[in-house]
């Protein structure tokens, strides 16, 4: 149930964007042990103009990441493995990325975070 944001410089084609989310889905599953089936990823482009670094236009492919899961599901290594994997992702499939290419993992509370009706809290407590 992770929801994964990608805002990338230049506009990603339509195969980058399915290399990209096919990924990054993949390393969701393998490191994060998460259920690729309700992994959601959105990706964007945005034009150099609106994009700028250092108070100048990028010139090289730049990409900012936000990815939301459930507080305390996953360890610090893995949290580090994955946004490892995921710039080793946008390396492969956009070439050499500024140095100001960011990835955040945001730990949502179990009780504010849920997908079809449901909290994982509530989740939580069926399993227990």
């Amino acid at each position: 149930m992770p929801y994964i944001s990608l805002e990338i410089h230049p506009l990603p084609t339509q195969t980058q964007a399915a290399l990209l989310s096919r990924a990054i889905t993949q390393a969701m599953v393998d490191i994060m042990g998460k259920r690729g089936a309700v992994t959601a990823v959105h990706i964007s482009g945005t034009p150099a103009l609106l994009w700028t670094v250092g108070d100048e236009a990028c010139t090289q492919p730049t990409a900012y990441v936000e990815i939301k899961i459930t507080e305390g599901t996953n360890s610090p290594d893995e949290k580090a493995a994955l946004i490892h994997r995921v710039h080793q992702s946008l390396r492969q499939t956009l070439g050499d990325l500024t140095e100001a290419s960011y990835t955040v993992i945001h730990e949502v509370p179990a009780e504010n975070w849920g997908y079809a009706g449901r909290t994982q809290r509530d989740r939580q407590l069926a399993r227990a």
